[in-house]
C-alpha cells in the first residue's frame, strides 16, 4: 500500500439492517469517510430487499469511487431459512462490488474482530471502542451493523497493510527474507 491512498468499502450483510463503512486509508493511517446503515425491514418482500442492496451498494460505488471491498463472512447460526436470506444478501453485495470491478475479500467476524481489537471474542460494544480510537471517532452510531462494517474495512486495510500477509505459513519466512534482505540482521 506503500504511500498510495486507497478507499476502501466495508459491508456488514443483513436482510433487515445492512451496515457500510468507508475508509480512506494513506500510507499507514486510515480515516473515516463515512458509515452508516441500509434499512430493509419496511420491505415485507425478501427479493425487494435485495433489490435495495444492490441498488444501495451500487450508489456507493459510484459517488465514493472505492478501490476494493471488504465483506463479513456469514457466520453459522441454528436457523436455516435466515442463513440462507443472509447468503443472499452478501452474494448480491459481492456481486454489485465485482460488477463494477473491485476486488472483494471476505472476512470471518473472528478475523475481523482479532484484527480490531486483538481478541477474536470481543463483543460489539469494544469493537466500537477500538474503532473510536483508531479512527478518532466522536458520536455513536445508531446501529452497531454500521461499526462493524467499519471495522471490517479496517481489518482489510490492516491485512493489506501487513508485509507477511499473502505468505503461505510453509514458505512464508523464506519468501519474506528473500524479498527483504536488508531486514535479516547478522
Amino acid at each position: 500500500m506503500a504511500n498510495k491512498s486507497k478507499i476502501i468499502l466495508g459491508i456488514d450483510p443483513g436482510t433487515i439492517v445492512m451496515g457500510y463503512g468507508l475508509i480512506l486509508a494513506e500510507g499507514k493511517k486510515a480515516s473515516l469517510i463515512e458509515m452508516d446503515v441500509i434499512k430493509l425491514s419496511r420491505f415485507k418482500d425478501h427479493y425487494e430487499r435485495l433489490q435495495l442492496i444492490h441498488s444501495r451498494v451500487n450508489e456507493l460505488i459510484n459517488t465514493y469511487k472505492p478501490d476494493c471491498c471488504a465483506i463479513e463472512a456469514p457466520f453459522f447460526g441454528k436457523n436455516v431459512q435466515s442463513m440462507l436470506k443472509l447468503g443472499r444478501a452478501q452474494g448480491v453485495a459481492i456481486a454489485t462490488a465485482m460488477q463494477a470491478g473491485l476486488l472483494v475479500s471476505e472476512y470471518s467476524p473472528k478475523k475481523v474482530k482479532q484484527s480490531v481489537t486483538g481478541n477474536g471474542n470481543a463483543d460489539k460494544e469494544q469493537v466500537w471502542l477500538m474503532l473510536k480510537r483508531i479512527l478518532q471517532l466522536q458520536e455513536r452510531p445508531d446501529y452497531y451493523d454500521a461499526t462493524d462494517a467499519l471495522a471490517v474495512a479496517v481489518c482489510h486495510f490492516y491485512q493489506e497493510s501487513n508485509p507477511l500477509s499473502g505468505l503461505s505459513k510453509s514458505k512464508g519466512w523464506e519468501k519474506f527474507l528473500q524479498q527483504h534482505p536488508e531486514r535479516i540482521v547478522r
